[in-house]
Formats: structure tokens, C-alpha cells, sequence
């Protein structure tokens, strides 16, 4: 802080603001550097219009696909046609996906085209039923292990 002292009015105080504008500007890098990259895109594989000349193919379903089906008037749960608890104890829904993914690792069940173990799961649930309930099932099937995992949220009928 300077003094300047002029004419009649006596000294009058004058702030030098360069080195707060340095520590302003050493704070922005800082803050900079820590904040978190946002991911730039999200992935989505969206399929593709079929052409009018591909003639329909008759596409026989994966015996390896998983599907959890959480039932709308008592939040059950059903693995494939397996019924395993209800949404709010899914213990047992996650360890029998562990002992199937167990399994499939033993005897070498891959992902086609892939050396990765085969962990895809499908979770079909109505509109109706809450967020919650269904943020609670991707939770027990990720700690199976469960990857990648799809939503199908339909309009089921009861």
C-alpha cells in the first residue's frame, strides 16, 4: 500500500492490485488442474434401419441371456423364469448371478468374438414401478458382476 501525498488534501492511500491478480490467477490454475474431466461423449449402440433389399432373418434367441424381471404388483424379482427375493433384500438375486458367472468362467463360456466372460443382463421392468426399486436391482446385479447391463422399460402387462 502506497502513500501519495498531493496538495491540500493530505496523503491518500493507493492498493497495489498486481499481486492479488497473481494469486487469483495461480488459484484459477489450481482450481483448474483439480477439477474432474467430464467424459466428452456417452456410447450408445443404437441398431441400425434394415435395408429393404435384407431379406428377415429368423434370429434364434441367446440361451446365455440373462433377464431380471421386476413384477409390478409385489416388486419380486424373477431371474429368467427363477423367482429370487423382492426388491428390498436382492441377496439372493445377486448370489445366484455370482454362482452363474462362476460357473460360466469354468467352463469358459465367453462373449462371442471376445475372451471376456459372458455378463450381459437385461432388467425389464414396467414405467410404473419406481426409480428407486430399479436403481437398487443395477446395484445387486453390478456387485455380481454383471457387465454390460440393458434396460427394458416397457409397458408390461400385468
Amino acid at each position: 500500500m502506497g502513500m501519495s501525498t498531493g496538495g491540500k488534501g493530505g496523503a491518500t492511500p493507493s492498493i497495489n492490485v498486481t499481486p492479488l491478480i497473481d494469486v487469483l490467477l495461480v488459484l484459477l490454475i489450481i482450481f483448474m488442474v483439480i477439477t474432474p474431466v467430464k467424459p466428452s461423449k456417452f456410447e450408445a449402440k443404437v441398431p441400425a434401419e434394415p435395408k429393404p433389399e435384407e431379406q428377415p432373418v429368423n434370429v434364434k434367441p441367446n440361451p446365455l441371456t440373462l433377464v431380471v424381471t421386476i413384477n409390478k404388483s409385489d416388486r419380486s424379482l424373477t431371474l429368467n423364469t427363477e423367482t429370487l427375493g423382492d426388491v428390498t433384500d436382492a441377496s439372493a438375486l445377486t448370489n445366484r448371478l455370482t454362482e452363474i458367472f462362476k460357473q460360466r468362467e469354468a467352463e469358459g463360456t465367453f462373449r462371442e468374438g471376445t475372451s471376456e466372460v459372458e455378463k450381459t443382463l437385461f432388467i425389464k421392468s414396467p414405467r410404473s414401478v419406481r426409480y428407486g426399486d430399479v436403481v437398487k436391482v443395477i446395484d445387486a446385479v453390478k456387485v455380481a458382476g454383471a457387465q454390460p447391463i440393458g434396460l427394458q422399460i416397457d409397458d408390461l402387462a400385468d
